[in-house]
């Protein structure tokens, strides 16, 4: 069993207005006024004898150190030196959260630079209270949910507990085979906030604003409302819910809206989405990077069309925001899924040069008799002219060949005579005998010889 109380100081107790609900208010006073004029009797609260647990939030000055818990008995409790196995104790900047098991009866005191405006606050039993989820919604859409928080059935409007406590709605897949996102993970689909921002109408009042982005596969979940504090976590288990794939249909007719224009058309699925309704924001990234806005207002029962510039050939990226009823009357926020395609430039025409140039039929295009002189002979030249080239390169590179087979020649025989003239002389006992007319080497050896002859006569 667990018990709430707060207490707070003389000054703030005296300023406290008697309320006439007779509803106990969470956040009230322990502790007579005499008990409360005592400058060291301040901060008291009274523990019941039949609690088994209880669980305290003391408030205090930003960085300030962990408050210290006086026992009835004098003794007391401070943080980090405290039985582990009676006692847990979370400290951070802004306040102090103690859960102790068993605690002793009577009265206690909390001692540390407590808010002035903050009270000592005891949990029971915290609890997010949500609205329903609708019936009918898509994976993509946007909606809006309010919550409130309370302790021991009471609702909570204290600022400081907003850094206590968070609180979520989570997806659980209900793993059926039938549906896609079977064997899907948890999926954190809102946080609930009190702090005027986003969808929130306003900060500190008490009513906590959850904004749902619903980029989920669809199928079957179960939503699970969750309050966590920083030393336990309570949850609301609420039946599944059917997530129904996105209702918007989004195609595209390349040249759709002639030339040089591609036409954007959009739809919904009728059984589901009321198309008078629906109302269209969007952009579109072109080819080339640059952005373009386009919005579609116009009702009627007819798909919406949104004719774009094929300003180049490339991937065309369209992202759109849809609003509109369901068939059951609730309106809608969607996100719509990114719509992409691929705009190829046209094929060139491939024009045969020898087909007949012009309009109309073949036997329209053939001259008639006594015309023939005056056609244009440009085919002919043509051929010729074509003729021309290839006898022109048959000469040149015929050209080319033979004198590369001149030069070879020519290199081949200066190297014969080369080899021959550097060759040595042989000369036999013949070619040096003197009974005829000495010729070349032998006749030079000869005239030496004669010289010699006539010195030594």
């Amino acid at each position: 069993m667990m018990t709430t109380a707060f207490a707070q100081d003389s000054d703030q107790m005296q300023d406290m207005p008697e309320s006439a609900d007779s509803t106990p208010n969470p956040l009230s006073n322990l502790g007579d006024e005499y008990q409360n004029s005592i400058k060291l009797l301040q901060n008291r609260f009274r523990i019941d004898h039949n609690v088994e647990e209880i669980t305290m939030i003391f408030f205090r000055r930003r960085g300030s150190a962990p408050v210290v818990l006086v026992r009835p008995d004098g003794s007391k409790l401070f943080q980090g030196r405290v039985d582990t196995r009676k006692v847990d104790w979370y400290d951070d900047e802004t306040f102090d959260m103690i859960s102790i098991k068993n605690p002793v009866p009577g009265p206690w005191q909390a001692v540390g630079q407590i808010l002035p405006n903050s009270r000592v606050m005891v949990l029971s039993d915290l609890a997010l209270h949500a609205e329903s989820l609708p019936s009918m919604m898509f994976s993509g859409e946007i909606i809006k949910s309010t919550a409130s928080l309370t302790n021991g059935g009471n609702p909570i409007a204290n600022n400081e507990f907003r850094d206590v406590v968070e609180l979520t709605i989570d997806f659980v897949s209900s793993n059926n085979p039938n549906y896609d996102n079977f064997g899907s993970n948890d999926v954190e689909i809102a946080r609930f906030e009190d702090d005027g921002r986003g969808m929130d109408e306003r900060p500190t009042d008490g009513v906590f604003t959850g904004q749902f982005n619903l980029g989920v596969a669809p199928g079957e979940w179960q939503p699970i409302f969750r309050v966590t504090t920083p030393m336990f976590t309570r949850e609301q288990l609420d039946p599944p819910i059917v997530l129904h794939p996105n209702p918007v249909v989004v195609d595209v007719v390349h040249d759709g809206g002639g030339e040089g224009y591609h036409k954007l058309i959009v739809d919904v699925n009728r059984d589901q989405v009321d198309i008078e309704s629906l109302l269209i924001d969007g952009k579109v990234r072109y080819p080339n990077s640059e952005m373009q806005n386009f919005s579609l207002t116009e009702g009627g029962d007819q798909p919406r069309e949104y004719l774009m510039p094929a300003y180049d050939e490339g991937i065309f990226r369209v992202k759109m925001t849809a609003y509109g009823t369901t068939s059951d009357g609730r309106d809608f926020i969607l996100d719509v899924p990114e719509f992409t395609f691929l705009a190829e430039s046209p094929e060139p025409d491939v024009i045969d040069p020898l087909a007949p140039q012009g309009e109309g039929s073949d036997e329209e295009s053939m001259p008639m008799d006594g015309e023939q002189e005056n056609l244009p002979e440009m085919p002919m030249e043509e051929e010729m002219d074509n003729n021309t080239l290839v006898i022109m390169l048959v000469v040149v590179n015929g050209a080319i060949v033979l004198v590369g087979v001149l030069v070879v020649t020519v290199i081949l025989v200066m190297r014969k005579r080369a080899n021959k003239a550097n060759a040595p002389v042989i000369l036999s006992d013949q070619d040096l005998t003197l009974s005829e007319q000495p010729k070349g080497i032998a006749k030079l050896l000869g005239m030496f010889k004669k010289k010699k002859d006539g010195d030594t006569a």
